[in-house]
């Protein structure tokens, strides 16, 4: 599984990018998000506060109950605004 972050999620891990194999278990995003944030300070820093999080599955919008799999890229940042 590819794990892209964006933004300030992406200043706090400290990295852009990375490949992980979740347990089983972890089969949404709100599942992978709460995981992920134990992998390190940093992700849980950036992991913090869940609402300020925005996600999507293989370049689509997902919300938090979307199911995820091997093989998907999941997106984390920010809420979009528009200008």
């Amino acid at each position: 599984m590819r794990i892209l972050y964006f933004a300030w999620l992406r200043q706090k891990i400290g990295i852009a990018e990375e490949e992980v194999t979740p347990p089983a278990e972890i089969r949404d995003i709100a599942g992978l998000r709460d995981w992920l944030a134990t992998r390190s300070p940093g992700h849980a820093a950036a992991f913090a506060d869940a609402k300020q999080i925005r996600a999507a599955v293989n370049q689509d919008f997902a919300a938090p109950d979307h199911p995820v799999a091997a093989g998907d890229e999941i997106a984390f940042f920010p809420p979009v605004t528009g200008g």
